[in-house]
């Protein structure tokens, strides 16, 4: 019988799952999986997760503090929730996601990722199992920069750009998520033009980073993120790591045809020599000159922003005063 495309997938590339959705996880099985606070305010209006919200606000009804505060505790002690649940159904890493308002504060990006670190190994997970997933803002880098030493990974998200992902590597990030459908929409809406999966934009630079980090020598995991077809998944396979939603993985699990091998770091030459460190100035300037990644950027953040607070907003009307 023919392997499906999900299963080859599976052979050259660790496949994670871009879900909060258990049910999902069940069905495919993946390594790992990913959220944010999209996907967590999509699974917390499911009648399947009610339980998940109602423990959330009677964690925090018991606690003091002011309202705002307990809001904010709810909304992480649901995430954290959903990310225990989750870690009992994939073997490898689970990522749950700093507050996209803090994206520009690097202290309280620190104090966030210490704190949901430190929900998770009150429940018994141990901090090996979890990725903080923070946006690959300049402040963003930094805050991962020192969890890293720390001991507690990143995950590096909406990341768009080559200097992004430079930065991250040279603050030893453990994981970056290079948007690919997000740059896809942005040059088909620029130019009017349609793109095969070979030069699609946002495949075309996930594998210009995959093959600069190879070359470079950078630890750094790849993993490229937000797809629209399975094409843009096929013309990625070999990336080190691909995180794909459901309705994908459902059409990869359906199809038995050929998925050939696109990416392979052995193949790459490695540079003679390490390219210098990225500083502030430059990675500024560099995010600054791309039109699409700064736009990009900051859409994304405003993106997880709004549901952030349409979240908190939910639950604030189960909190009582």
């Amino acid at each position: 019988m023919p392997l499906s495309k999900l299963d080859q997938l599976k052979r050259v590339t660790t496949v994670v799952a871009d879900t909060g959705d258990i049910a999902s996880i069940e069905a495919y099985r993946p390594t790992d999986c990913t959220t944010n606070p999209t996907l967590i305010l999509k699974a917390a209006q499911m009648p399947a997760y009610a339980d998940f919200v109602d423990e959330a606000v009677s964690h925090v009804t018991r606690q003091g503090g002011s309202r705002k505060a307990r809001i904010a505790a709810a909304c992480d002690r649901l995430a954290v929730t959903f990310g225990t649940a989750l870690s009992k159904l994939v073997p490898g890493r689970v990522s749950t996601e700093v507050d996209a308002d803090l994206s520009f504060d690097t202290q309280a990006s620190i104090a966030k990722g210490r704190a949901i670190i430190a929900d998770y190994e009150g429940r018994g997970i141990g901090r090996e199992r979890i990725l903080i997933k923070i946006a690959a803002t300049w402040e963003g880098i930094k805050a991962a920069e020192i969890l890293q030493r720390e001991g507690i990974d990143c995950n590096l998200t909406l990341l768009f750009s080559l200097e992004q992902a430079i930065a991250a590597a040279q603050a030893k990030a453990y994981l970056i998520s290079p948007f690919v459908g997000r740059i896809l929409d942005w040059h088909m809406k620029a130019t009017g033009q349609t793109y095969t999966a070979e030069t699609d934009p946002g495949v075309v630079s996930v594998r210009g980073i995959f093959e600069h980090y190879k070359a470079q020598g950078y630890e750094t995991v790849v993993m490229g993120a937000s797809f629209r077809n399975m094409g843009e998944i096929e013309a990625l396979a070999g990336c080190d790591r691909l995180t794909i939603a459901p309705a994908l993985l459902q059409q990869l699990a359906e199809d038995d045809g050929p998925l050939p091998r696109k990416l392979d770091a052995t193949a790459v030459r490695r540079a003679d020599a390490a390219e210098p460190m990225l500083n502030e100035p430059a990675f500024r300037w560099g995010l600054n000159e791309n039109a699409m990644a700064s736009e990009k950027l900051a859409e994304g953040i405003r993106a997880f922003a709004k549901d952030l607070d349409a979240l908190r907003t939910m639950l604030a009307a189960r909190i009582p005063d």
